[in-house]
């Protein structure tokens, strides 16, 4: 008794299995013929060994090797070893030997003629099996193929598939329709389809399953819902189709499913922007319409036209123009027609007239065009613009009636202006000879008197004081009084070389003191020169003066950029001022220091700001106590 282990049991069962699949056509050509020549000569020299040549049979052996060769390398292989075969048994073992005479040769050629058609049917029949069994494997092959495709695509496919009893118990599922109900397939396969169908979609479902399986149908296709298992509804479109038996008895039920969720939200999303649009289009007064080009026949779209009170849902080119206003109707065509050939949009306010009513409208459209380019829709919108377009004409009119009023406020405001500027010159210059005539019998009083006592002293030194400083107001009245008024002048400046000049007489002034001052080279501006200068000339002196009690003095001009504007920055380490206080730093005769600190009238600021003014700039101001100050001013 033997036993065969499962390892050799494996063994045998792979070199059967190898051998089935043997395929010639897949070996090297030449080595089949090496192999058979081989085979040959070793059953050749197997027959000369073990028989005397006189022994029968001497073709027995060399048929084995034939169909060996013919195993191993096809047809031709096991032709090609027969027919070496032949020759050895003809050369080794027909008398006499080692020849190819034949003592009988009528004899030999029938034995030949035998074996060869023996061999042939043997080695043909061999090749025929191998033929066969290679198309058997073929076409296996190809089932498998086809039934894993088919499998891949029943298991893989993107829409949920299933095969179901009549009852509806599963066969089989894929795992698309698990996913689209939210089920595993162990969990799926303990449920029957009602079990997740929407009830509301049930009693449908249902019916029309009944009516195929009567055979009034032969499929049916619906769009319906399922519960998916957390609870939400999906909405998929069902095919069912009824697979019947070779008798015509129902077999099997085949599901198709597709998930459509997606597109059932974007036709309710649809239908939510549609109905907004059109409240959208009823508040703001809007009608959509669409234009055929070449029948020029215009349809509003949803009874839109409705919301404007138009008469009619669709009119011709001829009716739109018969109530398109007279004084509008050439420059609606020829807008018309550019927007058509391309060179424009068609973007157009113009009036219509309803019943004898002027009505404006604003009109938009865009073109829809084939492959030529050519117009063959317009899509646009029309919104009544009647009533700002009266508004537009009522405000032109109250703004031509404003300008005119604001004109003659302006000028009267200029006129008193000039008045003004003219009464305060008259009465600063009328002022000087009763001022003079006050100082000089003063003058005259003290000559006159030389023992006078030292109160009268006193008197008198307050009233010439008091007079000098009136004349010194006086003067600053003046001076306001000339900076405001004559015709502006704007010539090329090179405000570097009037500070740098400027500084130089400041220093040549008082050269006792050590001022060191900078001037950034290049600061070109556009002014009337004698007002620019004056305007220096009080930053300048300021900055002078109001460093007189600092150690290192440092007065700097240069030119800074803030925002969008540049600006000329005059700058000292000075005394500087109070920001609190700033608010009194450009008014006459308001002064930030005491005057037995820093001597002046305050009307140097006053004077630089009223010229900046008139040149159309800004002035400003910052400087902190002890810190020095810093003016920054443009000329427009």
């Amino acid at each position: 008794m033997t036993t065969t282990t499962p390892q050799g049991t494996s063994r045998t069962q792979r070199l059967w299995q190898k051998l089935a699949e043997w395929d010639p056509e897949r070996q090297n050509q030449w080595k089949r013929y090496a192999l058979a020549l081989a085979v040959t000569l070793l059953a050749a020299w197997l027959r000369t060994v073990l028989a005397p040549a006189e022994a029968g049979g001497r073709f027995i052996s060399l048929s084995l090797a034939a169909a060996i060769a013919a195993l191993y390398g096809g047809f031709r292989a096991g032709m090609f070893s027969t027919l070496v075969g032949m020759v050895l048994v003809n050369f080794l073992m027909v008398r006499p030997y080692f020849s190819f005479s034949f003592e009988d040769p009528t004899d030999a050629f029938w034995l030949n003629l035998w074996h060869l058609v023996t061999q042939f049917v043997v080695v043909g029949s061999i090749s025929f099996m191998q033929r066969q069994n290679r198309a058997l494997r073929e076409t296996s092959a190809l089932l498998k193929e086809s039934h894993r495709k088919l499998s891949d695509t029943f298991e893989q496919g993107a829409t949920g598939m299933a095969h179901s009893h009549i009852d509806g118990r599963w066969i089989r599922f894929n795992q698309t329709y698990c996913d689209i109900v939210g089920y595993t397939k162990e969990e799926m396969a303990r449920l029957h389809f009602r079990d997740f169908t929407h009830p509301q979609d049930l009693a449908l479902d249902m019916h029309q399953l009944q009516r195929t399986l009567d055979g009034e149908i032969t499929h049916y296709s619906f769009e319906k819902r399922y519960i998916h298992k957390q609870g939400h509804t999906i909405w998929v479109n069902l095919t069912l189709s009824l697979v019947r038996t070779e008798s015509g008895e129902p077999d099997y039920l085949i599901a198709v499913v597709q998930d459509i969720t997606a597109r059932k939200m974007t036709e309710e999303a649809l239908r939510t922007n549609e109905q907004l649009l059109r409240q959208a289009h009823r508040m703001a007064g809007l009608s959509s319409w669409q234009a055929d080009v070449a029948t020029r026949r215009f349809t509003t779209l949803a009874g839109s036209h409705e919301m404007l009170n138009l008469p009619n849902a669709e009119f011709s080119d001829e009716e739109l123009l018969a109530m398109t206003h007279p004084d509008d109707r050439a420059m609606v065509m020829q807008r018309w027609a550019q927007a058509v050939k391309g060179e424009r949009k068609y973007d157009i306010i113009y009036r219509l007239l309803f019943g004898g009513e002027e009505r404006w409208f604003w009109v938009q459209a865009e073109f829809e065009r084939n492959a030529k380019g050519r117009a063959v829709r317009a899509l646009g919108v029309t919104q009544d613009v009647t009533h700002r377009k009266r508004h537009e004409m009522e405000i032109q009119r109250l703004n031509a009636t404003l300008e005119q009023r604001i004109g003659q406020r302006t000028q009267a405001l200029a006129d008193a202006y000039e008045e003004l500027e003219s009464y305060s010159y008259a009465v600063a210059h009328d002022l000087r000879s009763p001022l003079r005539i006050i100082n000089g019998f003063a003058q005259a009083l003290r000559e006159d008197n030389p023992a006078m006592d030292t109160q009268s002293q006193s008197h008198l030194d307050r009233i010439m004081g008091a007079s000098k400083k009136m004349g010194e107001l006086i003067d600053g009245l003046l001076s306001l009084s000339q900076f405001a008024r004559g015709e502006l002048r704007r010539e090329p400046l090179d405000l570097s070389a009037i500070a740098t000049r400027l500084l130089e007489e400041f220093a040549a002034t008082e050269p006792q003191r050590q001022v060191q001052w900078q001037v950034e080279p290049g600061l070109l501006a556009s002014g009337d020169p004698p007002l620019v200068e004056a305007l220096l000339q009080n930053l300048l002196h300021n900055a002078w003066k109001y460093t007189a009690q600092t150690p290192q003095a440092l007065v700097r001009v240069y030119r800074e950029q803030r925002g969008a504007s540049g600006y000329f920055c005059v700058s000292d380490n000075g005394a500087g001022f109070d920001m609190a206080r700033a608010a009194k730093l450009f008014q006459p005769f308001q002064r930030l220091h005491m005057p037995h600190e820093f001597s002046g009238l305050g009307i140097g600021l006053a004077t630089a700001r009223r010229i900046v003014q008139r040149h159309g700039g800004d002035m400003q101001a910052e400087a902190a106590p002890g810190q020095g100050a810093t003016f920054r001013f443009t000329l427009g």
